[in-house]
């Protein structure tokens, strides 16, 4: 029969450091119980940049985001713009132009202020300042208002034949023209500044949501709209945005 061999006696000395920590072996014939599983989270929906395209990048993003949605950088800056040759205007213009409310107003005023791209004039009036008409595009007035009439006939008739031809990379399925030309008292007006939506023949979209997918295809956009707007001084063909057809406008399509 084999001899019991004595417990080893520990060398660790009293008053020694503590033990480590050290999770004790499970006994015999103990079952080991193993950590609930932890629950999954729930998958996400299928997203793709297809169906939920990125938001536009805005090159006044402080205007654009403490504002409302309705009303992009790019639409109050079309209203400075249409205020150049004024002496001065007013919230109610802003407001009825744009077509917002008079807080959305209110708010778009006050940050337009804060990037010095309007001053107040006097009570209830405000003026465009250089840096606001420089921002804007705005230029000095130099078109009548009967060349400018004649270059919108010729620019509808120019969309409705290229929607006729099939040989065209584009189909164009919105156009809206706008600027200081819609204010009837005034004789000398700036370039018409036209919002252009354009499908490509193969079904994909160019515009707001579309957008482009590579440097080729947004060239041949450029190409395009350089081509339908043809020599007509008095136009600036540009891509379409929503808030294109919120303010005032003239449709051409």
């Amino acid at each position: 029969m084999a001899k019991k061999q004595a417990p080893l006696k520990s060398k660790r000395k009293s008053g020694s450091a503590s033990p480590r920590n050290i999770t004790p072996e499970p006994k015999r014939n103990e079952t080991v119980k193993d950590d609930p599983p932890r629950a999954e989270p729930p998958p996400s929906p299928h997203v793709t940049t297809k169906n939920v395209p990125p938001p536009p990048k805005s090159p006044h993003p402080a205007l654009s985001s403490s504002s409302r949605a309705t009303l992009p950088a790019e639409a109050a800056l079309s209203f400075l713009r249409d205020t150049k040759g004024s002496l001065s205007w007013s919230l109610r213009d802003l407001l009825q132009t744009l077509h917002i409310s008079r807080d959305e107003a209110e708010r778009a005023v006050a940050l337009l202020q804060a990037q010095g791209y309007v001053q107040s004039h006097k009570s209830g009036e405000w003026i465009t300042t250089q840096s606001g008409e420089t921002v804007s595009g705005a230029k000095s007035p130099r078109f009548d208002r009967e060349t400018v009439e004649a270059a919108l006939t010729s620019l509808k008739e120019r969309i409705q034949n290229t929607n006729k031809d099939r040989a065209a990379k584009f189909e164009i399925t919105r156009a809206v023209a706008f600027g200081d030309f819609l204010i009837r008292d005034r004789t000398r007006v700036q370039a018409v500044e036209v919002g252009i939506e354009l499908v490509w023949r193969d079904g994909e979209t160019s515009g707001e949501h579309g957008g482009v997918h590579s440097a080729v295809q947004a060239r041949a956009v450029e190409l395009f709209l350089r081509q339908l707007r043809g020599r007509s001084a008095p136009l600036y063909l540009k891509p379409y945005s929503e808030w294109m057809d919120i303010r005032t406008h003239q449709k051409l399509l």
